[in-house]
Order: C-alpha cells, then structure tokens, then sequence
C-alpha cells in the first residue's frame, strides 16, 4: 500500500472509533430508551466497521 493509503485508512479507524465513543457517550446522558438504544446501536455498527477494518489489515 502507498503511503496516502496507509493515511486513508488511518483516518477512518480513528473517524470510527471517535464515532464509537460518541455514541456510547451521548448513550450514558440520553433519557429517552428508544432514542438510547439506537445510539448504542450506531455505537456498535460502528465498533464493528473499525474491527472489520483492522481484521482486514492483519
């Protein structure tokens, strides 16, 4: 891989565990259980799309 790919890749685990942790953040605060819920699961899409990201580069 070049290394503007290298950064590419880069940039989206850290876009995707920064959307990871805000989810699980705004989770902790929201009130509402429907709206709570869906949070956390945008949280775990994205914790997923970060482990699918790195499995591919190992």
């Amino acid at each position: 891989m070049s290394p503007k790919e290298l950064l590419y890749i880069e940039d989206a685990l850290g876009h995707e565990k920064q959307i990871k942790a805000t989810c699980q953040q705004s989770a902790e605060i929201i009130q509402d259980p429907s709206l709570k819920n869906l949070v956390s699961e945008i949280g775990n899409r994205h914790a997923n799309s970060f482990a699918d990201i790195y499995k591919l580069l190992g």
